[in-house]
């Protein structure tokens, strides 16, 4: 199982043969793990993800399961399991 390599940022072009795209709009994109791409976070495979460059973000439905968070320099990470 490949893990999300974040060492040099993240680039959702580096995985897109293994994610879906659901939403994207100017300030997010929330993709789908269809590879089963581990966590960068916990290791574990995710279900979904989801990637913004804002500083805050609001959910409106929490998830049902666990939630992992990884940045980079540009980006904020959040993983849902």
């Amino acid at each position: 199982m490949e893990t999300l390599d974040l060492s040099d940022g993240f680039s959702i072009h580096d995985y897109r043969h293994g994610l879906k795209l659901l939403r994207q709009d100017g300030e997010r994109t929330l993709l789908e793990n269809r590879a089963e791409y581990a966590c960068p976070a916990c290791g574990e495979p995710f279900e979904r993800l989801l990637v913004t460059e804002n500083a805050v973000h609001s959910f409106q439905t929490p998830p049902s399961g666990p939630i992992c968070l990884a940045r980079t320099g540009e980006k904020l990470l959040v993983l849902t399991h």
